[in-house]
């Protein structure tokens, strides 16, 4: 038995980030729509070609995007809100993901607990007018291309309902959307689809069951089209809803087999032997090779219970780069054990063949002993006429490179020994919130500042490349940036911000960073991978014991603060961050790494103090999107975590006012452990979540210091006076005036000058009007 092969989505940036740079020229009016259509177009046919030459039998197509998928069905399904309708075609798609002038984009958020962010649909109309044309044409071209093998992805009515802002009731959205989904469906199924894939990835949650019915209404109905359906799950198990999921009238269900415990719930319950399986077995989240003595028992297990099945990804290889190959700065014992998109196609291939060749060629029992000779397995691909890139290592040269790689990266004893010396004071500052608090910097009333980054020009970006390629020294790359800084600091201060920053030039990226300082972070050259839009980063590689070798950011404090008289912040990014965006080790436990990084971020805040700094921001971007998606398990995560920074921050002294940044998270539900985290200030996204941010840190009671995010710097739109006044009149109703900073809602790395500059005066100028207002001066 041939056992088949199966992707669920692929990376759609390009290799070397055609789509970001042709987004950007198409937004700066360099390029007109069609060129940046057409580059969309090349990166998504080069994609296909890469899966089918792999000897993928069934590649999903439909997922490439020009900012966000999500955005691409709430498009697709009219789910227009009232304040876009003015505008029509990319213009109105643009707005949506970006804004426009004075009108707000969606809101966005995390992708489960991805570091990817979508755009959250608004859905307030009853009626509505679905155009799919775009998704018909790629469909189209890829049957083209694929033939039988195009397997189109729709995202699922439940999620998409699950993950959007409802003004309607759920029942009614319900009947709304299933006949456009049965139309969608109709459709593709004319064109001789033999497949669909509908990813419902809410399904893992922990309140999936209470939509029990919605699910069994909606697939119900979808199953009457007559095409197959592929029900396709992943980041977790199904917890208690596997049973009624295996109930549903579809031909196949997809489950991640590197989260949770779906495996237990297939041995526990079986699995429908009028089903097909998905076996999500090469993990889609991490950039690790696989290692055949832990996947194949578990394939050998599925065999034994389960009567049909693919092999596939556990998910969209989205969220991993290209291709390893390409690294070459890396050490050779770190890059052997490393697989990205294309080494993961060429894994899922590789385990399929295994299955197959054992299956008619091996007892049982040695199937996890098999190590044959890889040519007989390329004459099956040979018989479809594909050029197969024949995965080039067998299971013997597998474990050797592991084993190489574990004599590259041993264990550092040092860091070993603080982890096991850590006691409990060493989480906590030494005086209570209320009691430090008189003892830290005199600031006026609603206090002006920044998140940090200032705008990365191309001039920027430009002086890090030749200094990467030694066209400069170190003293003339530096001297730059001290050029850098000195601007940002006259800026701010002409701009009259209350706390400065120094603008973080020197930084690529706020993990990258700190972990190019560090040891044990390893770090891509083509690494790339999207977060949202345009927006792409290099996320590092954690592969062994993470120590500090010398201070990071202290020489840059002292330029800056040698510049002005007002306070400049120093600028950490929190242990968390740094684990939930990189790609992290497997052998030993997220929250150890955490404490590790933790430890070097303790020793930072030493020194900075030590040269004068009065405020430290460590920021915690990540903190929520790494929540477990199962509540049952938050309190676990959020005690280590929660702990992390506070090991990070408790070294401090009580006149040292510690600050951390936190966007696009809803705070409501973990209100207690915000408050454990005991920072001084805490600063927050509020402008794309219409103030519900700020409610419920209110609601939940709150005692310490917000930065009320006034305006969205993920827009290139520059918000009045008045508008951000407004915003700042209701976080004086919800909050006590002494607890209100005022700061735009992330970093301005995007944005350009000629956009902050007028944005800060803005913001300045509101805060100024509002101490009018309330009658406050400094120090009341």
């Amino acid at each position: 038995m041939k056992i088949k092969t199966a992707t669920l989505g692929y990376p759609r940036i390009g290799k070397n980030r055609e789509v970001k740079k042709a987004l950007e020229a198409f937004w700066s009016g360099k390029i007109a729509s069609e060129s940046l259509l057409e580059t969309v177009k090349e990166v998504e046919e080069a994609n296909w070609k890469t899966q089918l030459d792999t000897g993928i039998d069934k590649i999903a197509v439909g997922d490439t995007t020009l900012y966000d998928h999500i955005l691409d069905w709430t498009f697709r399904f009219g789910l227009i809100p009232e304040r876009f309708q003015q505008f029509s075609g990319l213009e109105r798609y643009f707005a949506m993901a970006r804004g426009k002038e004075e009108i707000p984009a969606l809101e966005m958020t995390k992708w489960f607990d991805t570091n990817y962010h979508y755009l959250v649909p608004e859905i307030s109309n009853e009626v509505l007018t679905a155009d799919w044309s775009d998704f018909i044409e790629r469909v189209t071209r890829s049957q083209k291309i694929l033939g039988k093998r195009a397997i189109p992805i729709v995202f699922g009515p439940c999620t998409l309902l699950r993950l959007s802002k409802l003004e309607v009731n759920i029942g009614k959205a319900i009947s709304v959307l299933i006949p456009l989904y049965i139309n969608l469906l109709t459709e593709l199924k004319s064109l001789g689809i033999t497949e669909v894939q509908i990813h419902e990835p809410a399904l893992v949650l922990g309140d999936a069951n209470n939509w029990k019915q919605h699910y069994q209404t909606v697939y119900n109905s979808l199953s009457n089209v007559g095409i197959p359906l592929n029900l396709v799950t992943y980041f977790d198990d199904l917890g208690e809803n596997y049973s009624w999921v295996m109930d549903l009238p579809v031909n196949a269900i997809s489950l991640d087999l590197t989260r949770g415990r779906n495996l237990e719930l297939i041995k526990t319950y079986g699995f429908p032997k009028d089903k097909r399986l998905g076996v999500g077995i090469v993990d889609a989240r991490n950039i690790w090779q696989i290692r055949p003595e832990e996947v194949i028992p578990k394939l050998e297990t599925i065999k034994d219970i389960v009567s049909e099945f693919e092999m596939q990804p556990s998910a969209s290889l989205q969220f991993v780069p290209y291709d390893a190959t390409r690294e070459k700065q890396l050490p050779e014992p770190l890059r052997n054990v490393l697989s990205f998109a294309e080494q993961k196609l060429q894994e899922v291939v590789f385990l399929a063949q295994k299955i197959t060749v054992c299956d008619s060629e091996c007892n049982h029992e040695s199937l996890t002993n098999i190590n044959r000779n890889n040519d007989q397995d390329q004459s099956k691909f040979d018989a479809n006429k594909l050029t197969v890139t024949r995965y080039k290592k067998d299971q013997k040269s597998i474990e050797t490179a592991w084993e190489e790689f574990r004599r590259f990266s041993p264990t550092n004893q040092k860091v070993q020994q603080q982890l096991k010396s850590l006691i409990t004071k060493d989480f906590e500052r030494n005086l209570s919130y209320d009691l430090r608090r008189s003892l830290q910097i005199s600031l006026p009333a609603f206090p002006t500042t920044t998140i940090g980054s200032f705008p990365q020009t191309s001039e920027v970006r430009k002086l890090r490349v030749r200094y990467k390629r030694g066209e400069i020294s170190q003293e003339d790359y530096q001297t730059a940036i001290k050029s850098q800084i000195l601007e940002c600091i006259k800026t701010q201060e002409e701009a009259e911000l209350d706390v400065l920053v120094h603008g973080e030039f020197e930084r690529t990226d706020m993990v990258e960073y700190f972990g190019q300082q560090l040891q044990g972070f390893a770090f891509t050259q083509n690494g790339w991978v999207q977060s949202y839009g345009s927006r792409c980063v290099r996320p590092p590689i954690i592969y062994g014991d993470v120590i500090r070798t010398q201070a990071m950011t202290v020489d840059e404090f002292i330029y800056a603060q040698s510049l002005t008289a007002k306070p400049v912040k120093g600028m950490l990014t929190g242990p968390v961050t740094m684990v939930n965006w990189s790609y992290t080790r497997t052998d030993i436990p997220r929250q150890e790494q955490a404490y590790q990084i933790a430890l070097a971020l303790r020793d930072e805040v030493t020194d900075l103090e030590a040269v004068g700094a009065k405020i430290i921001q460590i920021d915690e971007p990540a903190l929520r999107e790494g929540l477990p998606l199962k509540q049952e398990q938050w309190n676990q995560y959020l005690s280590w975590a929660v702990d992390s920074f506070k090991l990070s921050a408790g070294i401090a002294k009580p006149e040292t006012q510690i600050h951390t940044h936190m966007c696009y998270s809803e705070f409501g539900d973990i209100i207690s452990h915000i408050e454990r985290l005991d920072a001084d200030v805490l600063s927050i996204e509020n402008s794309r979540s219409n103030n519900e941010t700020l409610y419920e840190l209110t609601d939940g009671g709150y005692s310490k210091q917000v930065g009320n995010g006034v305006y969205d710097v993920h827009s290139p739109a520059i918000p009045t006076s008045e508008q951000m006044l407004s915003q700042l009149r209701t976080g004086i109703a919800n909050l006590p005036v002494q607890q209100i900073w005022v700061n735009p809602d992330c970093g301005l790395k995007t944005r350009r000058w000629e956009e902050v500059i007028p944005a800060l005066k803005n913001m300045v100028s509101a805060a100024k009007k509002l101490r009018e207002e309330a009658n406050l001066t400094k120090g009341d």
